[in-house]
Parts: C-alpha cells; sequence; structure tokens
C-alpha cells in the first residue's frame, strides 16, 4: 500500500499579504464556507490563467514591436552606410583632382549632379529615423495606457475597495501626453496619416474602457453621498414669491474622505472631457464644426439624470396641472445652484475645461430634462386634445382646448425668464445669446424639434388676435375717432389715423413679444409669419372692401364716401410705418442678416409693399375723381377757341375756370381735414399734374391763335388756378410745368424771337423753357399773334 503524498504547507501567517486576508476573510466567514474551497480554488486558478494570458498576449506585443525597431534601425543603418559611401566616393574624387587646372568639365558636372539626390537621401533617412522614434515613442505611451486600464480592471476584481482615481489620473496623463504629440505631428507631419490613425484606434479602444469605468466609479461615489436627494414630501409653490423649504444638498454636507473622493473623481471626470475635446478638435481641424465640439459636463449631467428621473416620479402625478411640474422643476434648479458656483466651479477651472460654467450647465441640464418630459407627455395630450375638440361641433370644448394651450405655453415662458434670472444674476446670460446655446436653457426649445407644434401654437394665437379685432373692425365708432399721438417722424401732424389701428398695433405687438422667447431665429421669423402677418392681411382686406363699399355706392363723389377712403389711407399709413419702424429693432435685423425671409428684405416687407399699394391705388382714385369733376366743369372752357383772339383792355377771368377751381379746392380742402398730410400732398400734387396735363392738351391742341388780349385773359385764368395751391406750396405755378412754359412762350417779345430757329436748346433754356419739346414750342409760337 502506497504512502499518502504530503499534504502541502500552508503559508507562515506572517507572509500573507493584507489583500490576500481581506480575500480570505469575505470567501471563509464561517467553517461552513469551507466546502466552498474547491470553487475558491477555480475562481483563483480562472484569475491566474486570465492574468498569464494577459502577459503573454504584452510579451509578443512587445516581442513584435522589438522586431519592428530592430527592421528600422536595420533600414536606417543600410541607408546611412550608402550616405557614408557616397560620401567616401565624393571625397576621394575631389582628392584626386585636388587643385589641378585641367580638370574635366564633364566631372565638374557629374559631381553636381549628385548632389540633389544625396541630399535627398539624407532627408529621406532623417524622415524614417524621426518616424521610428515618433512610432516608437508613441507605442510606448499606448502600452503603458493599455497596462494603467487593465491594471484597474484587475484592481476592481480584487477588491471594490481599492481607490481606482489614481490608476485613471495616471492613465489620463498619458493619454494627454500622447495627444500632444499626436497633435504636433499633425502639424509638422501631416502626411503620416497612418500613423496617427493607428494611434487613434487604440487611443480610442482604451477609452472606451476608461470613460466607463470613471463613471461607474462617480455614480458608486454619489451614491453613497446620497444622491439624489428624496423628493417626498416637498413642498412646492406656484407663485413666484412663495417660500418653500430647500431640499437638502449633499454636495454641501459631504466632509473628510468623501470631498477628497469626490473631488478626485469629478477631475477624473472633467479632464477625460477635456481630453476628448481636444481630440474631437484636432481630428475636425480644418471643418467648420464649433458646435459639434461643444458637449454638456460629463459631472453634471451624472448629477442631473437621476435627480431628474426621481422627479418625474412626481411630474406623472400632474398631467392636469403642470403649473406644479413647473413649480417643482425650478425649486430643484434654484436650491441646488449656489452649489455648482460654490464646490463644482473650481474643479472645473481646475481642469482646465475652458468655456464651461456649472451654473449654466445645470440649469441646461434641468431645462432639457424637463423639455424631454414635455415632448413625450404633455404636449402629445395638448394636441389630441385639440385635435378632438376641433372634430366636435362644441366651440365651448375647442375654446377650453386652445386656452389649455395658451395656458401651457404661458407656464413655459414664465419658467425661461425665472431661469435666464439665475443666469443674469452672475452675468452669464452674454454667453447664450446665440441659438444652439439658448436652446439649451429654454424649454420653448420643444418647438425646435417639432415645428409642426409651433403652427399650432401660432396659429391659436392669431386666431385669439384675430377674433378680438373682428368686432372692433366692424364697429363704425373705431374708424371715426382717431388714435391720439401718432405723429409724424418729422412734422408736428399726426397720420391721423382711426382708433382702429391702435387695436390692430396693440395685437401685433402681443404676437411679437409671444415670438421673443422662442430660442430659434429661423422659428421666429416662421411664428411672426404664422400669426402676426395673416392679422395684416386681414386688416388690409377688410379696408379694401370698405373702400369698395363707398366706391360703389356714390363713385367717391359725395363727402361721406371720400371719408370712408381718407379713413381707410390713414389706417394703412399708420400700420405701415409702425411696421417699418419695428423692423429697424435689432430683434428683425437678425432675421433679415441671416436671409431667412424668401424674397429678401424684412419679415413685414410684403405687407409693407401691399399696404404701400393699397395707399397708391385709392388715392390715385380719389384724384381721379377730382380730375374727372374739373374735366365736366371747364369743358366748354376748353372748346372756346375764340377767347383767345380777343381784344380787351382789362381780360376778364373766364366763369367756367372760377367754377372748376373752386369744386377742385372744396375737394382739397376737405380731404386737407381727413386725409393725413403725407398722402394729402402726394394727391394735391397728382391733382395739380392732372390738371397741368388736361389744360395744356385743351388748350394748345389744333391752331388756336392767341392775341396780346388772349396772352392776358390765359395769364389771369391760370393766375385763379395757380392760386387754388397757394396754401400748399410757395410757388405753385411749379406744380404746372407745361402751362407755365407755354405761357412764358406766348409772353416773349416779338422782337426777342428774331431770327433765330425756335427749335434751339439754348434759346429755351435761356428764356426758362423745360418742360416742352421744340415742336411744341415751335407750335405755340407760330399760334402767336402780335398787334400792330
Amino acid at each position: 500500500m502506497e504512502a499518502a503524498a504530503p499534504s502541502p504547507l500552508l503559508p507562515r501567517p506572517p507572509d500573507i499579504t493584507p489583500e490576500l486576508r481581506r480575500f480570505l476573510d469575505v470567501r471563509f466567514r464561517s467553517p461552513a464556507d469551507l466546502a466552498a474551497a474547491a470553487d475558491v480554488e477555480a475562481e483563483i486558478r480562472g484569475r491566474c490563467a486570465e492574468l498569464e494570458s494577459s502577459v503573454a498576449e504584452l510579451s509578443a506585443r512587445l516581442a513584435d514591436a522589438a522586431a519592428s525597431y530592430a527592421s528600422s534601425l536595420e533600414a536606417a543603418g543600410s541607408a546611412l552606410r550608402g550616405v557614408r559611401g557616397g560620401l567616401a566616393a565624393l571625397e576621394a574624387s575631389t582628392a584626386k583632382t585636388g587643385a589641378r587646372e585641367d580638370v574635366e568639365a564633364g566631372s565638374e558636372k557629374m559631381l553636381f549632379e549628385q548632389l540633389p539626390p544625396l541630399a535627398t537621401d539624407v532627408a529621406r533617412v532623417d524622415m524614417v529615423r524621426d518616424y521610428a522614434e515618433m512610432a516608437l515613442k508613441l507605442d510606448s505611451l499606448i502600452g503603458d495606457v493599455e497596462d494603467a486600464v487593465s491594471s484597474s480592471v484587475t484592481a476592481k476584481l480584487k477588491s471594490r475597495g481599492q481607490n481606482s482615481e489614481k490608476t485613471h489620473h495616471v492613465a489620463i496623463e498619458y493619454l494627454k501626453t500622447i495627444e500632444d504629440l499626436l497633435a504636433s505631428v499633425t502639424r509638422t507631419r501631416p502626411q503620416w496619416t497612418r500613423l496617427i490613425s493607428a494611434v487613434d484606434h487604440r487611443v480610442d479602444r482604451s477609452l472606451a474602457l476608461l470613460r466607463p469605468q470613471a463613471i461607474v466609479d462617480h455614480r458608486a461615489l454619489l451614491s453613497s453621498l446620497g444622491w439624489p436627494p428624496s423628493l417626498t414630501g416637498t413642498q412646492i409653490s406656484d407663485n413666484n414669491s412663495g417660500k418653500s423649504v430647500e431640499t437638502v444638498n449633499p454636495l454641501f454636507s459631504m466632509k473628510g474622505d468623501l470631498t477628497r473622493k469626490y473631488s478626485e473623481s469629478f477631475l477624473s471626470l472633467c479632464s477625460l472631457q477635456e481630453l476628448q475635446k481636444r481630440r474631437k478638435a484636432r481630428q475636425l481641424q480644418g471643418h467648420n464644426v464649433d458646435n459639434q465640439l461643444r458637449q454638456p459636463l460629463w459631472v453634471i449631467e451624472e448629477l442631473v439624470n437621476p435627480l431628474s428621473a426621481a422627479a418625474q416620479q412626481h411630474f406623472s402625478k400632474w398631467v392636469e396641472n403642470p403649473e406644479f411640474v413647473f413649480a417643482l422643476a425650478f425649486k430643484i434648479t434654484r436650491d441646488f445652484v449656489d452649489s455648482m458656483d460654490e464646490i463644482l466651479q473650481p474643479l472645473v477651472d481646475k481642469a482646465n475645461l475652458v468655456g464651461y460654467s456649472c451654473r449654466e450647465e445645470w440649469i441646461s441640464g434641468i431645462v432639457i430634462a424637463l423639455s424631454t418630459y414635455l415632448a413625450k407627455e404633455i404636449f402629445p395630450k395638448q394636441i389630441e386634445l385639440i385635435q378632438e375638440s376641433s372634430s366636435s361641433d362644441a366651440s365651448s370644448a375647442l375654446s377650453q382646448a386652445r386656452v389649455s394651450w395658451l395656458n401651457l405655453v404661458d407656464l413655459m415662458i414664465s419658467f425661461d425668464k425665472r431661469t435666464q434670472d439665475l443666469l443674469s444674476g452672475t452675468g452669464l446670460l452674454l454667453s447664450v445669446k446665440d441659438d444652439d446655446n439658448w436652446q439649451r436653457v429654454s424649454v420653448l426649445s420643444v418647438f425646435c424639434d417639432r415645428p409642426d407644434w409651433l403652427e399650432v401654437w401660432a396659429e391659436i394665437e392669431r386666431q385669439e388676435i384675430f377674433n378680438n379685432l373682428k368686432s372692433a373692425m366692424e364697429n363704425e365708432k373705431n374708424w371715426s375717432k382717431r388714435v391720439e399721438g401718432a405723429m409724424l417722424e418729422y412734422g408736428s401732424d399726426d397720420y391721423k389715423s382711426p382708433a382702429i389701428t391702435g387695436a390692430v398695433q396693440q395685437g401685433l405687438s402681443l404676437l411679437i413679444e409671444r415670438a421673443r422667447p422662442i430660442p430659434s431665429i429661423a422659428l421666429r421669423e416662421e411664428f411672426i409669419r404664422s400669426s402676426a402677418s395673416p392679422i395684416i392681411s386681414e386688416f388690409l382686406g377688410f379696408m379694401f372692401r370698405r373702400c369698395q363699399e363707398a366706391e360703389g355706392l356714390t363713385a367717391l363723389a359725395d363727402d361721406d364716401a371720400l371719408i370712408k377712403v381718407s379713413q381707410s389711407i390713414n389706417a394703412a399709413r399708420h400700420v405701415e410705418s409702425t411696421l417699418a419702424q419695428w423692423c429697424e429693432d435689432v430683434f428683425f435685423l437678425e432675421m433679415e442678416n441671416l436671409s431667412l425671409v424668401g424674397e429678401g428684405g424684412s419679415v413685414f416687407q410684403q405687407e409693407i409693399n401691399q399696404l404701400k399699394e393699397f395707399r397708391s391705388e385709392w388715392v390715385d382714385k380719389i384724384s381721379t375723381v377730382i380730375l374727372r369733376g374739373f374735366d365736366g366743369r371747364s369743358r366748354d372752357y376748353l372748346k372756346n377757341k375764340r377767347q383767345w383772339q380777343e381784344h380787351s383792355d382789362e381780360p376778364a377771368i373766364s366763369r367756367a375756370i372760377i367754377e372748376s377751381s373752386g369744386y377742385m379746392q372744396g375737394r382739397l380742402s376737405k380731404l386737407e381735414v381727413g386725409l393725413n398730410v403725407l398722402d394729402f400732398v402726394t394727391l394735391w400734387r397728382a391733382v395739380a399734374s392732372g390738371v397741368d396735363q388736361m389744360l395744356f392738351a385743351g388748350i394748345f391742341t389744333g391752331t388756336p391763335k392767341f392775341s396780346n388780349g388772349g396772352v392776358e385773359r390765359l395769364h389771369a385764368d391760370l393766375s385763379v388756378l395757380f392760386a387754388v395751391f397757394q396754401a400748399w406750396c410757395l410757388r405753385p405755378e411749379g406744380f404746372f410745368p407745361r402751362l407755365s412754359d407755354g405761357l412764358k412762350l406766348l409772353k416773349v417779345d416779338e422782337k426777342q424771337l428774331g431770327d433765330r430757329m425756335i427749335t434751339d436748346k439754348n434759346w429755351l433754356r435761356e428764356h426758362g423753357v423745360r418742360h416742352l419739346t421744340a415742336a411744341e414750342a415751335e407750335k405755340i409760337i407760330k399760334n402767336r399773334v402780335y398787334d400792330a
């Protein structure tokens, strides 16, 4: 019978390391645990096998690196030996020839031709040497990173209590050194793309292990700190001035070793993010992708995510009362925002994360979480409510759905103002003025992802404003009563616009104010075009129908019709001026500068042009009506050609010209009272121009003869006509250029004509005739009959 094999000796107690002692204490807590010794042995053997496999893999990689290094050295040595041989041959050839004067020209040419290839070979050797040195240095550093990451994983398997922040810190420092080298290579040797790509690939693999480890450790540390704090029993108030009990902040309560561990973990994550930012900046160099480099702060995300998940449990109870949702979200934002400045911001600055504000990131995180909840839970139900009420016949249900929507938007706008006050109080508001950053701190960014919801909002706002304006437009008192204080830019008179324009202006102002908080220039422009522009079009259409009705009843022949049209013109002038003034504001200039308007120009350019066309059209119609009445009263006067041949010592003023001028003066005087100054100036000038054309054609058509007496009579008649416009200008004859020039020609003395050609332009200019052609002037002179 064979003797039993001796049992292996147990290690002496002093030889047992603390790590092994803790391992055994965990596995063998009682004698009953000895039954699982075989399983523990299998586990240990498995871990040893893994470690041996890892060592074997590292040994193989080291051998490959050594072989590659040896090959590179051999190639470099061979190249250097070739260079050395070439230099020796060159030295020998020059020594033989020496300073002899009979050196052949062909030999010198051959030596000079050998120098450029030789220099190229030397440069190539230097580049190979630099490449080999850089590759070996990077390979060594990446090996250190992989060893650090591997040791971190091994340490986690051995003991949960071991602090891995130091291991992470070592790996991050190696990664930063690698990134510095890669940045230098990218700047000085951009052709080494394969080397850079290979290094980036291996670094990506290491980061794929390192970042999740760091995040898991950070989350475990936050959990040990008591984060997220409990929100159960939290008292909130939907009143802006209401005070609520503040939630306990674990960041303020941590002390001692916890503070040190949290700071180390925080810095590790910040350093990793700063490294990732540098790597992306290098990889995307030369591309306009600044916005892609901006990422949320990881450490703040780790604070926001668990807290928002806890808050959503409360949100789900308040679907019908969204004001409580916003109140709790703001309370969370406000209660923890101070700790961001006092505790976390110094750590971010220490990690050299430039351009990050912990306060801004905290507010942004809460806002994004709230926006996500609104987009998933609240707005779909609002849309469903509006669709159901629209399909039913009950107008009250639709009105209630719209009120609910507007109430939700009001809560969002109020929440944005309060959160942005938290930013502006520290002077950080300027850093979030561009669209991308503004969207991060505004819950209205929900509409940036869903433009169809923006259209629903704009339609609801438009319908609410139009319902209020519709009854006001139909009330005739609002057209007879004027708006007070609507002053011209240069002048003391107002636009004489009716009171309805004040209501329209107020409605448009409300819509524009609703658009201001939208965190996107493109969407602000879209909201205004969808809500405010249709209001202007509706108002313009109502004025057009009102003027057509006045024209259809009396053809604008009576005073009441003229008053109606004048009121509409005044209203159009006031609205046009208001829109033009608004478009000079920075709010609208931003839209114009981004070329978001289809046809160019300001947002309201199309509406402004339509209002101008409306005014021009009806001012022309009024002037046409006045000219038609003047023409009817002066028709007999123009037919009487013989009156210009009569001789009289004191010419009598024509009765017809007095009546027609009186009619015109009466019409213009009434319009002066009812029409705004600018359009009235356009009107009387158009009437003067029309009368000038009409009388010139009627008087000088055909071959009328003008005697001295006829010229005096024409001068007297035109003086009466010019006197009508004396109230609105100093030299009314200047607005009757053709009649004035014709009268000047008739008054030219016979001696002044002489033998010169009447068609001479210089002669016409000398006599102040500038608005008649040579043919017209010649015809008038030929019809002049001088008395003997």
